[in-house]
């Protein structure tokens, strides 16, 4: 546990009241003191922000408060008068594994000794993968009436995300949400349909669901809180987008204002039904969002999306850009002015602080330019500029599963223990 309640009170005073029903106390930077402004704290009746002088005011029955900010490791703790919270810095630098390959000792193996060797320090693992699997058990009734369950690769998920916790890893449950095809086979009702009324497939021959649909919120939340409970420390949506093909039917008019509407309310929703459990929220969003000032014809409008949002996570590989962008002949040739140009972009667009940020980057071989694997020289390119320009660290992708130590930066031991472990005092246990 790294949170820290202090015997002395850091800054000016916080006015404290604790009474059984109002804990009143504030929130501060473990590193340097500072009052940190907009952390949530989550009690079991209610959720409230920091204020700008990193105080907070929340009704609890039992004295039992969750706290969070971008920027910060999650903390919870038992209140006592006058909680003077600190909470610890840190930014994830991610690798990304299906969930075949963290249930495949050839592949998490490699990953894991690249977490212990390297600034690596963070895992994105597919809960729901594109097909529509889940990797866990579960318990939700219309996962095994559709086939979800079926294989169950991370049958010991449990143990398994704790196992990482105590390695010091940040978790990250990646859930797939509306490229859904086990969901639009079993239940056409729910499907993206053509003009002529039969369900749609993509280019996979895979269907998706409706993003409109109440039906399709509940379940991915419901898997959403199944991750939280494995012990995850962030949720992180990808495909929460709309197909951009024209010419197919949805429960609603496709339009730009229902479109934004259907991305922004199933957020909102999920962001709601998480709330009780303090895990970050985050989704992924194309990397033409940054620059478009419309919703790019899929409802990712980026204004909107930061409201419900702990994290916006880009997909800012440079294979993914077309000749000429951001002034750029070949984006292969200039993945740092990419990575750069784009997530300044979309401070600009938010006026959000560049921690709010964390895109994820390429790892793999160029399939739209020139085949090129992106070695070391691009690798650092990358994140550098990411690191660069503040952001809550990074995520590198490769569909494979497959890394090396290209272009990362080598963290002994010693120094790793340096930077988590700050001076601390003991913290009563939950």
């Amino acid at each position: 546990m790294e949170l820290i309640l202090l015997v002395a009170v850091l800054g000016s005073p916080v006015p404290a009241v604790w009474g059984g029903e109002m804990v009143c106390g504030g929130v501060f930077d473990a590193a340097d003191g500072t009052p940190i402004a907009g952390a949530t704290v989550t009690s079991d009746t209610e959720v409230v922000q920091s204020n700008a002088d990193g105080s907070f005011s929340v009704d609890s029955s039992d004295g039992r408060l969750k706290l969070r900010a971008p920027g910060y490791r999650r903390q919870e703790t038992v209140a006592v008068a006058s909680p003077q919270v600190r909470l610890i810095p840190f930014a994830p630098k991610a690798l990304y594994l299906s969930s075949y390959g963290i249930a495949s000792a050839t592949l998490r193996n490699p990953a894991l000794q690249l977490l212990e060797k390297t600034e690596l320090n963070a895992l994105v693992i597919d809960i729901k993968g594109d097909r529509g699997l889940l990797a866990h058990p579960s318990a939700i009734p219309l996962a095994t009436e559709i086939g979800a369950q079926n294989p169950v690769v991370l049958k010991n998920a449990g143990p398994l995300i704790a196992s990482l916790k105590e390695k010091g890893i940040y978790t990250i449950a990646r859930i797939v949400v509306f490229k859904d095809d086990l969901l639009a086979r079993a239940h056409p009702e729910y499907a993206i349909k053509r003009g002529t009324g039969e369900v749609w497939q993509d280019g996979e021959k895979l269907g998706w669901v409706d993003p409109h649909l109440p039906q399709v919120w509940d379940y991915n939340i419901a898997i959403a809180e199944e991750a939280a409970r494995l012990g995850f420390d962030e949720i992180q949506f990808d495909y929460v987008r709309f197909p951009a093909v024209p010419g197919l039917l949805f429960s609603r008019e496709n339009s730009r204002v229902n479109r934004v509407a259907a991305i922004s309310g199933f957020l909102a929703a999920a962001r709601q039904r998480l709330a009780p459990y303090n895990v970050f929220l985050a989704a992924d969003i194309f990397g033409y969002v940054c620059w478009n000032s419309n919703d790019t014809g899929i409802g990712q409008q980026l204004e909107e999306l930061a409201v419900h949002l702990d994290y916006l996570s880009p997909m800012l590989y440079p294979s993914g850009f077309s000749f000429g962008a951001g002034g750029y002949t070949n984006p292969m040739e200039n993945p740092y002015e990419i990575i750069s140009l784009s997530l300044e972009k979309a401070r600009q667009r938010t006026g959000l602080a560049a921690v709010r940020f964390r895109p994820w980057l390429q790892a793999f071989r160029d399939y739209a330019f020139d085949r090129r694997h992106f070695g070391a020289a691009a690798i650092r390119a990358q994140t550098a500029a990411s690191d660069e320009f503040g952001s809550n660290g990074w995520m590198l992708w490769n569909a494979r599963n497959v890394y090396s130590g290209a272009g990362l930066n080598v963290v002994e031991i010693e120094a790793r223990a340096q930077i988590e472990a700050l001076p601390q005092q003991a913290t009563p246990p939950l």
